[in-house]
């Protein structure tokens, strides 16, 4: 199957990236020859072939078998390419694609049904022993701006704060629906995340987790009462523990700022 031949399958979520920017997101990424990537859904390689040209190697990860096997036909010795989910990526499996490669940079063009879940797994991806030093994806606009809202704002919830703990993020480049192939119905950006120890600490990851979906699902609420609503987390709603977080009980989720949520998840483990 030729690359023009293959028409975009929207349960994929598939928009090519069109000529006339691959190399403006290419710049941007800014490929050395010595570097190992990671890219997320290369489709008919847009992105892969200039990666290929200026880096070591590139794993790269195509759920679309037609599309992975139009890219094999022609791939080079320096692309390993996996026919599967990006997200069914077991630690084990990207441990073993990626053994005695050293640091890692990610690229990619996600779907954008599936770019949440894909941010929170590259965010994790230091907890299965693999060194990720930055991401450059591109994404909805308004993922993006999650991914970069402060508290207080429309915007600020879960992503802001799951991913800004663990990465800091860049704006870098808007993109016109013009810019693919199918154009999208939205915008789109390109967005760079740098990634580093996760800041805050916190003793317990998974119960910070849960403590920031819980009360976020209540983001309008009183703090008090959006922790009760949620088993998980009720027995923070006591006046004396919030007060031992110096947090008032009348603020709203959506105003905490990291810190401040980090204290309430260091109280919900000691007790």
């Amino acid at each position: 199957m030729s690359e023009q031949a293959h028409r975009a399958r929207k349960r994929f979520g598939q928009h090519f990236l069109e000529p006339a920017w691959v190399e403006k997101v290419v710049r941007a990424i800014a490929p050395e020859p010595d570097q190992t990537f990671l890219e997320i859904g290369p489709g008919r390689g847009e992105l892969t072939r200039p990666l290929l040209h200026r880096a070591r190697h590139v794993v790269a990860f195509e759920i679309d078998r037609d599309l992975t096997r139009a890219l094999q036909a022609t791939a080079p010795p320096n692309l390993t390419l996996i026919e599967g989910d990006f997200l069914d990526a077991t630690p084990e499996r990207l441990r073993s694609l990626f053994a005695g490669a050293g640091t890692i940079r990610v690229a990619g063009n996600l779907p954008y049904n599936v770019a949440s879940p894909i941010l929170f797994k590259l965010a994790e991806l230091s907890d299965a022993d693999l060194t990720v030093s930055d991401a450059t994806l591109m994404l909805q606009r308004e993922v993006a701006d999650r991914l970069t809202a402060t508290p207080g704002t429309r915007d600020y919830g879960l992503l802001a704060v799951l991913i800004g703990r663990r990465a800091a993020v860049e704006p870098v480049l808007m993109l016109p629906p013009g810019a693919f192939r199918p154009p999208p119905k939205v915008r789109s950006a390109l967005v760079r995340l740098r990634f580093h120890p996760a800041s805050p600490p916190v003793k317990d990851e998974g119960l910070f987790s849960v403590l920031v979906r819980s009360i976020f699902m209540h983001r309008r609420k009183t703090l008090k009462n959006a922790l009760g609503a949620s088993a998980a987390t009720q027995k923070l709603a006591r006046a004396d523990l919030l007060a031992l977080a110096q947090l008032d009980s009348r603020r709203r989720p959506e105003t905490l700022t990291p810190e401040e949520l980090a204290r309430l998840a260091e109280l919900l483990a000691a007790d």
